[in-house]
């Protein structure tokens, strides 16, 4: 069966993550919208008259092709009797109509993602996690863009170094758990054995520390935390910086000023990076992104806040830096993503105090 695909999906890094071979033809029209095709269900741009020549590509049908299609509510249409794949009728979308190159890569990542996914999984299902799929695709990107850690003292790797046998999904929820079995290069130059390792699948996050460097004051946010309360802590609600998860297409910075506003109602006027890490390496697929948030923080900075299609509860807390930096060596905050940064912040506040001198 053929299909005439248009807008992202005719690029070839689409073509390619949905293992579609195709040839190059045109479509009279012009497309509207669709700066989020791809990225979210839905959103894909509108297909309106005229005299341009839009550039397209026919493929043949596949099984990959269209269980994307059903995830992502890829609309089909008849136009001149050829079905074509990738724009709506229906109102203009917002944004602009070209995917940017940049667009087209997250997509492609979020497309191989929805393709790992176990088959059984209901496609409406799966179509509900898009926005945690297109948060572990964003993170694929910027870890692969990154530079390797390690400095001099940890041999770069060739990629053949680690075979992956299997990679399999074996629980599905808001987050995801993959169990890989593969081998990989020993210290001694041999091979280990085939080993079957879990990881938890969560993504990119930021981690924001809110700092009025005027009255050398904090603000920390205080909200129940489910993981202490199963280890038997007395104490589960939980001290900690503004933190969040880096949603797919926007960058870390973009998403510590997002969650600052929704988490402590404040606007940073400065984001100051401090330190990227993985918190647990060994288990969990995360990695943070920390900042200090420079900000006003007056007296009565505080509050409830938190959004409520979340069910976040969050109480809004004013310290002295100093207090803070006493809880933390006082093993009162065991919050590790806050205690790293009041200790860097520790040893640069008084250098960067100076610098945002005006």
């Amino acid at each position: 069966m053929s299909l005439l695909l248009v807008g992202l999906l005719a690029r070839p890094e689409m073509l390619a993550a949905l293992d579609l071979q195709g040839v190059p033809a045109t479509l009279k029209g012009r497309l509207q919208g669709g700066a989020r095709a791809g990225i979210d269900a839905g959103g894909w741009p509108r297909l309106a008259d005229g005299p341009e020549a839009l550039p397209a590509v026919q493929v043949g049908a596949n099984a990959a092709l269209a269980r994307y299609a059903e995830v992502m509510g890829v609309p089909e249409r008849e136009v001149n009797g050829r079905r074509v794949l990738g724009a709506s009728a229906g109102p203009r979308a917002e944004g602009a109509g070209a995917p940017l190159p940049q667009q087209a890569r997250l997509a492609a990542e979020i497309a191989r993602q929805i393709l790992k996914a176990p088959a059984g999984l209901p496609a409406a299902e799966l179509a509900g996690r898009l926005p945690m799929i297109g948060t572990w695709a964003a993170s694929r990107l910027r870890a692969a863009a990154g530079a390797a850690s390690g400095g001099e003292i940890v041999r770069r790797r060739a990629a053949d170094e680690v075979e992956l046998h299997d990679d399999a999904e074996p629980f599905t929820g808001y987050f995801a758990l993959r169990r890989p079995i593969l081998r990989h290069s020993r210290h001694d130059g041999g091979c280990s054995p085939r080993l079957s390792r879990e990881v938890f699948m969560m993504g990119d996050a930021v981690v924001v520390l809110p700092w009025d460097p005027r009255r050398d004051r904090v603000l920390l946010i205080e909200q129940f935390r489910a993981a202490p309360l199963l280890r038997a802590d007395p104490q589960p609600w939980m001290l900690e910086a503004v933190a969040g998860r880096v949603d797919a297409g926007e960058t870390p910075e973009e998403a510590a000023n997002r969650e600052a506003r929704e988490e402590a109602d404040l606007a940073l006027s400065r984001l100051i990076p401090v330190l990227g890490t993985y918190p647990s390496p060994g288990a969990v697929g995360e990695f943070h992104y920390h900042y200090v948030g420079i900000a006003d923080l007056p007296d009565g900075t505080g509050g409830i806040h938190g959004l409520a299609e979340e069910a976040e509860d969050i109480r809004g807390h004013l310290l002295p830096r100093h207090r803070l930096e006493e809880m933390v060596l006082a093993g009162q905050i065991p919050n590790g993503p806050l205690a790293m940064i009041v200790l860097w912040l520790r040893a640069e506040a008084e250098q960067l105090r100076k610098a945002l001198e005006p």
